[in-house]
């Protein structure tokens, strides 16, 4: 019997156990033992629920009790969950995680505090939910050099972009059916303003390179200004609008990374990843391209991939599972310096701001959509995102810009 401990009994917690009861036996074969949870932490009561023969509101109870080998963390926020899971390795327990903000944060050291303990610090579920992502980069892919990750990694903007597409809502019309539907938080902005996806792709970036990624140091944009008239344009083009994390290393010492909106068409692998669900794109330099497809969120995908790092924690009792992440900060590149082809919108389309625009630009391509008036729209060639930045300025009728993938 391995017993374990759940900190935090909220929607991920509460499926935790979900999983273990309904596919108990199942688990225990993977996993060479029976898994019991002998504790779940909350400050909440549960009454009537079976749970509450096991709860405790004092960590120190979790701690310090021999019997627990593995202690899952899914509270959320980077304290007190920190200052939690470092005490339980500390305390000779390895520790699952699907707490983004904590590894983004905290990751490395961590890791390293649990290979010193011959212990293990898992986190799958930390990016992507359901999908299995970070086990395939530390070890499937181990034989490649990744040269980026592309992905759509929160399901809230994906569920509203596809809305604003689909069914030709508007941004805050679509915003509120997510959260009526319980995709989107009441405060939505860790989701809409791109914060969640660039912790994520902090993380994978990390992974993939064996430094420190910090998220801070990643340029994020949100989608929050996409409105209703960018997706006609799209769908004119034959082109989708979503919120892409990328992560490319160029060479050795150039890595760029960055969240924001991005036009593709359907030759792209991400293209047809749509409503709340997410897709990641990995390039190896000698597996070519590979893609992770699945639900990106929800009480049971993310449950699931807590439970497979249980497993995989019992699995290796007194053996470390070697993951490559090193506390060195891998210092990112200019994003400055990074091409793009835009797509652009400016306010009025006389003969005057059509000249100016080609003045300016060079090289472009008109793109119209049915219902537009007064408004002018076009492709760019490639630039570099300061000359974007200073285009924009010589040119101050620019309604908007988004960055283009074909």
């Amino acid at each position: 019997m391995i017993n374990i401990a759940v900190l935090g009994y909220g929607t991920i917690g509460s499926g935790v156990v979900e999983v273990l009861n309904t596919n108990g036996d199942s688990i225990a074969k993977r996993a060479g033992d029976q898994i019991q949870v002998k504790y779940v932490l909350d400050r909440k009561e549960f009454p009537g629920d079976p749970i509450m023969e096991k709860l405790v509101s004092d960590v120190q109870v979790i701690l310090d009790d021999p019997e627990v080998k593995i202690v899952v963390e899914v509270m959320g926020g980077v304290e007190p969950a920190f200052t939690f899971v470092k005490s339980a390795l500390l305390k000779g327990k390895s520790v699952v995680t699907s707490n983004k903000e904590l590894v983004a944060k905290h990751g490395a050291k961590l890791l390293n505090m649990a290979k010193e303990r011959n212990l293990n610090f898992l986190f799958e579920a930390s990016v992507g939910g359901g999908i299995p992502i970070i086990r395939p980069l530390n070890q499937s892919l181990t034989a490649d050099e990744i040269v980026e990750i592309t992905g759509i990694l929160n399901g809230t903007t994906n569920y509203i972009l596809s809305k604003m597409s689909d069914e030709g809502l508007e941004f805050d019309t679509a915003l509120k059916d997510a959260q009526d539907r319980g995709y989107a938080e009441r405060n939505p902005a860790a989701d809409i303003e791109g914060y969640d996806s660039c912790r994520k792709i902090a993380i994978l970036s990390s992974l993939a390179y064996g430094m420190q990624v910090d998220f801070e140091d990643i340029y994020t944009e949100g989608i929050t200004q996409i409105t209703d008239t960018d997706i006609k344009y799209a769908k004119a083009m034959g082109a989708r609008v979503k919120l892409f994390a990328t992560s490319v290393r160029e060479n050795e010492d150039h890595v760029y990374a960055m969240v924001a909106p991005m036009m593709i068409k359907a030759d792209h692998p991400l293209f047809s990843v749509n409503d709340v669900f997410n897709g990641i794109f990995v390039r190896g330099n000698v597996i070519g391209d590979v893609m992770f497809y699945g639900s990106g969120a929800g009480k049971l995908p993310t449950a699931s991939a807590v439970v497979a790092d249980v497993v995989d924690a019992a699995k290796h009792m007194n053996k470390n599972i070697w993951t490559i992440w090193s506390s060195k900060k891998l210092e990112l590149a200019d994003i400055n310096q990074v091409k793009h082809r835009f797509f652009v919108r400016v306010e009025g389309n006389s003969d005057s701001i059509k000249k100016k625009v080609k003045d300016l630009f060079g090289g472009i391509k008109e793109v119209t959509a049915d219902h537009i008036e007064n408004e002018y729209a076009f492709l760019t060639s490639l630039l570099e995102e300061q000359e974007m930045k200073d285009l924009r300025e010589k040119l101050p009728e620019i309604r908007s810009t988004i960055r283009v993938r074909f």
